[in-house]
Parts: structure tokens; C-alpha cells; sequence
């Protein structure tokens, strides 16, 4: 055996209960629960123990036993080293104890335990002396024959061994199925990613370029139109070109940042936020109010969860201007540790919820709480005070 061999912790995953069948399970627990009972039986029944109260003092120690039992499991899961030697002290001490005051069968199982659970969880190093130590008092509490006794100790340290291969074998086992879930994962993910840039090439070619050539000729139409003569029926005209212009400037907008958000080159929100405020310019209906909040720690965010904060932020602003003209405009963007949350709060001048209904907004709202819920997250819009908030949580 290699050094490493010797040195070595059994894996987590081989110290682990996960792989263990739910019927390998059950006969654990009524193994323990039978061994649990019959030591505490043969500390009440022992007539060998001095005193009439002494079999509180044999109760108490099947009890401590058992809680040291649970820390050595706990340790050695954690790869700690000393704390696992210390419990296996005690654990020994405690039988050598039960031994002086008149508690063989006691002492017995707690040696064997010790042998067992240290030849099965500790490195090898250590494992070995600990399990010889074990056996070696095993030995000499025993009052039964030498041959006996020679084939219970080689029976219990055969037993430590395979249980110590088959919880390596179980955690090999773990591994594989983890590898294989990581790779099924990354094979998934790397077709999403293809057919994503298929759908992106696919907009951009058909999509993106029609809304240029629209705004080529709407541009065109504008220039045509202002050589005209003044007059009314010309700034009619002129005015649907030019709001036409201004939808397939949108729209191309809007479309470049799917794109983005389908090959995942997407910029930060809370730097979409502050350009989706400040590109609106003059006039957008903002006063100077408005600003940007940023809390928590920054991070990526999901592709699913970064477009829902996005369009349920331009909705609200969109909303604002419409039916706030000239309020303040309070946006909250808070990055949770499992959710990231949005909050967008204006200052007043708001109709009401019935109202935006009928106007269209609620719609618009309605369709944001649809893409919340579809994500296991939240969205609440109402007026607050003497303004309107709409509050997002979704999980990222």
C-alpha cells in the first residue's frame, strides 16, 4: 500500500449515508435499536455490579456512549482527526470502566464497537493501532476459550474491513452519479446554448434587419416630407412618421437586447437600470428625482431572472410617464442571497389600480406578475402613500 493509502480519509461521499437503500437503512436502526436495548437490559439484570443504584451509573453510560457515538460519526464525516482519536479514548476508557465495575457484556460490545467503527472510518494509519488496541482488550476481558476468542477478533476486524471497502465502493458509486449528472447538465446546457444562438442568428437576420431598413425609409419619408410646403395635413404626416420612427428605433432596441440575452452577453442590470433612466433624456416625464439604488452583493444573475427584473423595470417606467408625468422615481435593485429583488417607487400622481386597467397599464402589469410567477417568484403593484410601487422578488 501506498503512503497516501495509509493517510488517507475514506471519502465524504463513502462516509456519507446517501446510496444506502432505504431496506440497508431500516436493518441499521433495528440493529442499533437491538443492541441499544439489550445493553441497557443486561445493566439493569447484572447482579455483578456492586450497589443498589448502580445501574443508573451502567444507564448513564450506555447513554454517554451512545451521544460519543454520534460525535465520532460527526467527526470523522468532517475529516477531524484528533477529536475522532479522543472520542475513541473515551469510548474505551468508558469500557475498561464498565469492566472494573462489574459490566462484561457492556464492556465487550464497546470494544467491538470501537474496533469496528475505527477500522471502518479512520485512515488506515490510525485505524489499524486503534483497532488493535480494541481487539487487544476485547482479548482480555473475554472469559471465553482462547479459540473463541481468536476467531471473534479476526471476524471483527474482517467485519471493519468490508464494511470500510463496501463504503468505499458506495462512494465511488456516489461520485459516478454525480459525474454523470454534471456531464448530462453540461450536455444539456451546451445544446441550450446552440439553439439559443440558432433563435439569436435567426432575429438578427431577419428581425434586426427589417427594423433598420424601416427606419432607412421612415428616415427617408421624414426628410421628403419636411421639403414640403407647411401645412396641416404635412405635420400630420410628418407626426406619424416621425412616432413610427421612434417605434422601430424601440423595437430594434428591444430586439438587440434579446439577442444579447440569448447568446448571454448581456450587461448588468443595475447599469441597464441607470441607462433605461437616463437614456430616456429630456423630457421623459422623470423629475430630477430619480435615481438608482443598488444593495447586496453583485453578481450574475440568471438569464430568466435578469430579463424579468429588465422588463418589469421598463413597464413601471413606462407607466410613470404615462400616468406620472414630472413625479420622482425611486428604483431599488437588491441582490439577495437566493432571490434578487426590484422596486420601483414613484413620488404620486398616480390613477388608480381600476383605472390602470382600463388604460392598459394594469395589462402590462398583469403580464409582468405571469413572467414572476412562472420563475417561483413574486410581483406586487399598488399605490403606497401618495405614490405607486411595484415590488418584484424572483429567485436568481
Amino acid at each position: 500500500m501506498t503512503l497516501e493509502t495509509w493517510l488517507g480519509w475514506p471519502s465524504r461521499e463513502a462516509l456519507a449515508r446517501e446510496g444506502i437503500t432505504r431496506a440497508r437503512r431500516n436493518l441499521a436502526r433495528a440493529v442499533r435499536a437491538v443492541v441499544f436495548a439489550t445493553l441497557l437490559w443486561s445493566t439493569l439484570t447484572n447482579e455483578r455490579a456492586p450497589g443498589d443504584w448502580a445501574w443508573v451509573g451502567g444507564i448513564a453510560l450506555v447513554l454517554g456512549c451512545a451521544l460519543l457515538g454520534r460525535a465520532f460519526f460527526r467527526f470523522t464525516y468532517d475529516h477531524r482527526l484528533w477529536p475522532s482519536l479522543a472520542v475513541l479514548v473515551l469510548v474505551m476508557g468508558g469500557a475498561a470502566g464498565a469492566r472494573a465495575a462489574g459490566w462484561p457484556v457492556l464492556a465487550l460490545a464497546m470494544f467491538c464497537g470501537c474496533a469496528v467503527t475505527a477500522l471502518g472510518r479512520l485512515p488506515l494509519g490510525a485505524a489499524v493501532p486503534c483497532t488493535a488496541v480494541a481487539l487487544a482488550a476485547y482479548s482480555l476481558v473475554n472469559d471465553d476459550n482462547w479459540l473463541t476468542t481468536v476467531v471473534t477478533v479476526a471476524g471483527l476486524g474482517l467485519a471493519g474491513y468490508v464494511l470500510r471497502l463496501d463504503a468505499e465502493a458506495r462512494g465511488s458509486a456516489q461520485r459516478l452519479l454525480a459525474q454523470g449528472r454534471a456531464a448530462r447538465a453540461a450536455e444539456a446546457e451546451s445544446a441550450a446554448l446552440g439553439e439559443r444562438a440558432r433563435i439569436a442568428r435567426e432575429i438578427h437576420d431577419v428581425l434586426a434587419h427589417s427594423l433598420s431598413a424601416q427606419l432607412v425609409h421612415l428616415e427617408a419619408a421624414r426628410l421628403l416630407i419636411e421639403r414640403e410646403p407647411p401645412g396641416e395635413f404635412r405635420e400630420k404626416i410628418l407626426e406619424r412618421v416621425v412616432a413610427a420612427r421612434g417605434m422601430a428605433r424601440e423595437g430594434l432596441a428591444e430586439t438587440r437586447q434579446a439577442l444579447s440575452a440569448l447568446r448571454g452577453e448581456m450587461t448588468p442590470v443595475e447599469d441597464f437600470l441607470r441607462a433605461l433612466i437616463e437614456g430616456a433624456g429630456v423630457g421623459s416625464g422623470f423629475a430630477q428625482g430619480t435615481d438608482v439604488q443598488v444593495a447586496g452583493e453583485r453578481r450574475a444573475l440568471p438569464a430568466e431572472a435578469s430579463q424579468a427584473v429588465r422588463r418589469v423595470a421598463q413597464e413601471a417606467l413606462t407607466n410613470v410617464r404615462k400616468h406620472a408625468p414630472g413625479a420622482a422615481v425611486a428604483v431599488r435593485l437588491e441582490y439577495l442571497p437566493d432571490e434578487v429583488a426590484l422596486e420601483v417607487r414613484d413620488s404620486g400622481g398616480r390613477k388608480r389600480a381600476g383605472e390602470l386597467a382600463v388604460s392598459g397599464c394594469g395589462y402590462g402589469l398583469l403580464g409582468m406578475r405571469e413572467r414572476a410567477e412562472l420563475l417561483g417568484g413574486t410581483l406586487e403593484a399598488g399605490p403606497e402613500e401618495e405614490g405607486f410601487v411595484v415590488r418584484l422578488r424572483v429567485p436568481a
